[in-house]
């Protein structure tokens, strides 16, 4: 049972996402802004956050800062009105997981939940295993079948990155920004090479593939058995 704060400043969307919440296996408890958040933080434990951006007083950005100032693994989830690119790139640099476009499909946030708590699981082991490739983050190893693949630490980094979000699709500038040095002069074309090179590497590995989006970037397919 996923035990989830919901920070939303209206109150009958923060008691109906609540309510659904609680009826579809988790534990949720609502707080109408970031400073009864934090009151309720103060003595519980909690596996998720559900927050709103536009909130009087404290924002949600200024919020989620804090709570990754205090707890780097927790994950947090946008709920917000705000389908601007700023807002999403602001938040997910902030250290957000996902953002979910108001007016929210309940559904679907369910979806989403349980992929970032799957995403969390991984995150919390620091090992991911797909098919028959296992993956260290701690060793930075690469297991396939038993053999080790040799990876450079970036391509560790790129492909642990797609296989943790499988099916997301990442933009070329998006990787870049993650995983290269600011003052790299390197261009967006240098991530084709890399995922050139991993293609090559797990070409005999049909437990998943890289996919390009033509136009934005790469993604992740994992293929079941």
């Amino acid at each position: 049972m996923y035990r989830i704060l919901v920070v939303e400043d209206d109150c009958e969307l923060c008691s109906t996402v609540c309510t659904f919440l609680n009826k579809n296996g988790c534990q949720a408890s609502g707080a109408n802004g970031a400073n009864e958040a934090y009151n309720i933080m103060y003595g519980n434990i909690f596996d998720l956050i559900i927050s709103d951006i536009m909130m009087p007083g404290i924002d949600g950005f200024e919020f989620a800062e804090t709570v990754r100032s205090i707890d780097k693994e927790i994950p947090i989830l946008f709920m917000t009105a705000k389908d601007d690119m700023f807002s999403k790139q602001k938040g997910y640099r902030l250290g957000i997981d996902d953002y979910l476009v108001k007016p929210v499909d309940l559904d679907e946030l369910i979806l989403k939940i349980g992929a970032i708590m799957r995403r969390a699981r991984i995150n919390s082991a620091r090992q991911l295993t797909v098919g028959s490739l296992t993956m260290n983050a701690d060793e930075r190893t690469a297991v396939l079948d038993g053999e080790e693949i040799p990876l450079t630490v970036r391509e560790f980094n790129l492909l642990y990155k797609l296989l943790s979000y499988p099916k997301k699709t990442f933009t070329r500038s998006a990787l870049m920004e993650e995983f290269w040095d600011i003052e790299s002069t390197s261009g967006l074309r240098t991530v084709d090479v890399y995922m050139r090179k991993l293609r090559e590497k797990f070409a005999g590995c049909s437990d998943f593939e890289i996919v390009t989006v033509h136009g934005l970037g790469y993604k992740a397919v994992l293929h079941e058995k």
